[in-house]
């Protein structure tokens, strides 16, 4: 089975992981033998393919959105429909429709990021003080970003960063990203103690990440 990256560091174990793109990547300590290597991945052969195959149909189903007359857009989880229209004062304007003014066309996916992006800071914000509230978390600056891989972040200093696709996620999974990010924090690494944090604040929060491990491909344009 193709190996498409190979990461050596001083961890003690291997560890397989399938990416976005259906790739598969090794973490394997340093001076460990091919053969070791083989002998991991041919016992976790089902799994890979199986995860592989997974990914492919996901990938297969996304298509790049057209901008035409009732074309679907998701905004907090739900799709809405697009209507083209000849006039009207915004480029964009939402009511429980998308309305995008026909001149608007050529642009129309740069002005869908922008709204989104407006969208996402407003509502992310709102959630971040919100839970931060709760906890008592002090955390510094807001900010959404044009990230496709990660769905957010935490500095040292407490600077919190989203990616604006997460405003088309249903708001629970939202909040579980904006509590994820907060815990850190508190924690900044991924221990026990750090999902303990995340799981006093959403009991449920497995589900929420389950989504957007599966579904997280759909939140693009």
């Amino acid at each position: 089975m193709k190996i498409d990256k190979l990461i050596c560091s001083k961890r003690k174990t291997i560890a397989l992981q399938i990416t976005d793109e259906a790739k598969l990547i090794v973490r394997a300590p340093y001076r460990v033998s091919e053969g070791v290597i083989t002998k991991v991945i041919n016992k976790h052969k089902k799994w890979i393919e199986n995860k592989k195959k997974d990914i492919e149909q996901r990938l297969n189903t996304y298509r790049p959105k057209e901008f035409v007359n009732g074309e679907g857009f998701l905004y907090l989880g739900i799709s809405y429909k697009l209507q083209i229209v000849e006039k009207q004062d915004k480029p964009i304007i939402f009511e429980n429709v998308f309305y995008l003014r026909r001149d608007c066309l050529p642009n129309a996916r740069d002005l869908f990021i922008k709204w989104y992006k407006k969208e996402a800071y407003n509502k992310i914000r709102e959630r971040v003080e919100f839970y931060a509230k709760q906890r008592g978390f002090k955390f510094n600056t807001v900010k959404i970003s044009n990230a496709s891989k990660r769905w957010g972040s935490c500095s040292s200093k407490g600077n919190l960063n989203f990616s604006w696709r997460l405003i088309m996620a249903p708001l629970a999974v939202i909040d579980y990203v904006v509590i994820h990010e907060l815990a850190h924090i508190e924690v900044k690494n991924h221990s026990k103690r750090f999902w303990n944090i995340v799981k006093i604040m959403m009991p449920d929060y497995e589900k929420h990440r389950a989504w957007l491990k599966l579904s997280g491909y759909s939140l693009n344009l």
